[in-house]
C-alpha cells in the first residue's frame, strides 16, 4: 500500500493529511473551509485515493493560509506516498467537461516542480473565498509534489463549475500518473531517478 502521512503545524494553521494511492476513494475530510473540504471530496473520489484531512486555521483573519497549507501537506504526502516512483506512469493528463466550462490537467511527476494555471478569471469571490486562493492551493501542491503541473480552463462561465472542474480533472489526471505500468521496468527515466 502506498502511504503518506503528514502533519503541518504553524502559527496559522494545523493541517493532518494521510493518503493511500491504491484505495477506492473513500475519504473523511474536516477543514475550516467548507468550500475546500466538498473539493477535497470530490478530489479523493475521482482520483480513487483514499483521502484523511484534518485542517484548522485562522479563517477569521483570511481563508490563504489554510488554503495553501492543505495544498502543502497534501503534496507532501503525495510526493511521500510515492516512494521512488518506481513502475509509474509518471504522466497523466484529463480534459474534464462540466456544463459549460471545459478544463485540462496534464501532470509529469518528474521531481521537478513547474506551475501553469490559465484561462481563470481574477478578482472574484465565490462562497466568500476570493477565487485566485485556488491558484495558490494548486501552486502549493505542485510545488510540494515536486511535479510539473498545467490547469488550462479552455472556456466557462460559473465559477463553480471552474472551481470543481479543476479539482475532478486533476485529480483524474493524477489517478493515471500514479499507476503502477507492469511494462514499466524501474524507473520511467532515462536517468534512473526522478
Amino acid at each position: 500500500m502506498r502511504e503518506g502521512i503528514v502533519e503541518r503545524k504553524t502559527s496559522e494553521t494545523s493541517v493532518y493529511v494521510r493518503i493511500n494511492l491504491d484505495g477506492s476513494g473513500n475519504y473523511s475530510v474536516k477543514t475550516d473551509v467548507p468550500f475546500l473540504t466538498h473539493m477535497l471530496e470530490l478530489f479523493s473520489r475521482h482520483s480513487l485515493f483514499d483521502l484523511e484531512v484534518v485542517a484548522t486555521g485562522d479563517v477569521e483573519v483570511d481563508h490563504h493560509h489554510l488554503i495553501e497549507d492543505v495544498g502543502i501537506t497534501l503534496g507532501t504526502a503525495l510526493e511521500k506516498a510515492l516512494r521512488d516512483k518506481r513502475g509509474i506512469n509518471r504522466y497523466g493528463f484529463f480534459t474534464l467537461p462540466m456544463d459549460e466550462t471545459l478544463i485540462s490537467a496534464a501532470i509529469d511527476l518528474s521531481g521537478r516542480p513547474y506551475f501553469v494555471y490559465r484561462g481563470f478569471p481574477e478578482f472574484k469571490t465565490l462562497m466568500g473565498i476570493e477565487f485566485d486562493l485556488l491558484r495558490e492551493f494548486w501552486k502549493s501542491f505542485s510545488h510540494s509534489l515536486k511535479c510539473n503541473l498545467h490547469i488550462n480552463c479552455h472556456y466557462g462561465l460559473n465559477l463553480h463549475h471552474m472551481a470543481e472542474g479543476t479539482f475532478k480533472a486533476v485529480a483524474r489526471a493524477l489517478r493515471v500518473a500514479v499507476a503502477i505500468d507492469d511494462r514499466v521496468n524501474g524507473i520511467p527515466s532515462t536517468k534512473g531517478k526522478l
